[in-house]
């Protein structure tokens, strides 16, 4: 394995490889992510940064929103870089719509990522992108309905979950112990599994979906514990993509004491609560009763090159992404792409840019998600994805509304990924 010290030196290699690059004539590459404005303008910066090592080379963003994002993907258009969740990987690599790194690209990323984030980026061992920001979930808390409900700290197991939870809790005041995502697919699900994972238990094993294991009936049991006790209030936590509605709202506001959620939202939580952000916390996803140790999921996204771009396209797409996400690009070692996921409190995920951010990275809020990383679970990365996460949203819903009971809901989930998982396969 390389060294941060040695991975930036392989990168200003690449780099400098890179700026020496002429192209026959100028070319025009489009970028499409679901970035904000302002942190769209950031990444134009660092386009603008290229191009004057690469004159011949222009690249224009465009943004939508995460859930056009796929759709937009899979329309054309004419986009020749595509920001991605991995989930998506599998089956755009199936349909022919993204292409193969070139080798140099390759070696890179499998040199200067850690191995599960590497392998997120690739299918059957090809890799497919370069990958960017990695996602953890943490408990996040309000301290001061803590103090305020005489809790010392964090609970630690899900028995001390239900506890502060209960302590929290005030239904005439509008005030929930414990917060539930609905009316997203990512945002029901990531937390569900987090729980699940920190219970011993897991989604998928060996392509096969492991819902109707005792950890996942636990899990299923424990959300119903807490809608029937009232300690969650469902219709407090519709939200988007973008965390928008009752779910950021009552967070911020102090109505909710508690939520599982990823690291990225640190801007959004921020940008809504000015100086009450100092009240959060973070702390490891509390343990279940068959669990042995806290956990987390964990996903990546990465770009990508679409595979029905003009060669010169490709090759100065990839020059470009290759520039972007190596050590050259930034400040201090770190890489242009880093300075931009920093912005939004996003951890970056190639190796000598965390080495690069440790001081930042170490902050209250960051700590608690960067504590989790060792013992982080990938989301399952399998043909089908979507689809399973999308029909388990909707199963892990009708739960929280009182729709199905948790044994039906278990039972639901594992018939739905089971045929979906076998349908995706064939």
């Amino acid at each position: 394995m390389k060294t941060p010290t040695t991975m930036i030196a392989t990168g200003m290699l690449a780099a400098a490889l890179m700026n020496s690059t002429a192209f026959a004539e100028p070319v025009e590459l489009s970028y499409l992510t679901h970035w904000a404005p302002d942190t769209v303008a950031l990444l134009e910066d660092a386009a603008a940064d290229f191009a004057e090592s690469n004159p011949d080379v222009s690249v224009s963003v465009r943004a939508v929103p995460f859930g056009d994002l796929l759709t937009t993907i899979r329309a054309g258009g004419g986009t020749t870089i595509a920001g991605i969740y991995d989930l998506w990987l599998p089956e755009l690599v199936r349909d022919g719509l993204v292409e193969a790194a070139p080798d140099a690209v390759s070696s890179e990323v499998n040199e200067a990522w850690p191995a599960g984030i590497a392998a997120a980026a690739s299918v059957d061992g090809t890799v497919y992108g370069i990958p960017n920001e990695i996602n953890v979930y943490a408990l996040n808390y309000n301290k001061a309905l803590f103090e305020e409900a005489g809790l010392d700290g964090p609970p630690a197991t899900w028995a001390e979950l239900e506890a502060a939870a209960a302590a929290i809790t005030d239904a005439e005041a509008g005030r929930q112990g414990f917060g539930l995502i609905n009316s997203w697919a990512a945002g029901v699900v990531h937390p569900f599994s987090s729980l699940l994972v920190s219970n011993g238990g897991s989604l998928v094993v060996d392509g096969k979906p492991a819902l109707d294991t005792d950890a996942a009936g636990e899990t299923f049991a424990l959300y119903e514990t807490m809608v029937e006790k009232g300690y969650t209030v469902p219709a407090m936590g519709t939200a988007d993509a973008n965390t928008t509605g009752p779910f950021l709202d009552n967070f911020v506001s102090g109505n909710t004491g508690m939520i599982i959620m990823a690291n990225w939202w640190e801007s959004a939580l921020k940008a809504g609560m000015g100086d009450a952000f100092e009240n959060i916390a973070t702390a490891p996803i509390p343990v279940g009763p068959s669990g042995d140790t806290a956990r987390s999921i964990s996903y990546s996204w990465l770009t990508v090159v679409n595979a029905g771009a003009s060669d010169a396209e490709r090759e100065a797409a990839w020059a470009f992404l290759d520039w972007l996400n190596s050590p050259e690009s930034g400040e201090n070692g770190a890489s242009a792409m880093s300075g931009i996921l920093m912005s939004m409190g996003i951890l970056p995920s190639r190796a000598s840019d965390v080495t690069a951010y440790e001081g930042d990275l170490d902050r209250d809020f960051l700590a608690g998600y960067v504590s989790v990383l060792e013992n982080a679970t990938a989301f399952p990365v399998v043909l089908g994805g979507q689809e399973f996460t999308e029909a388990l949203q909707q199963t892990i819903e009708a739960l929280e509304y009182g729709q199905v009971s948790a044994e039906e809901a278990q039972a639901n989930a594992q018939a739905d990924a089971t045929a979906i998982l076998e349908r995706a396969q064939r």
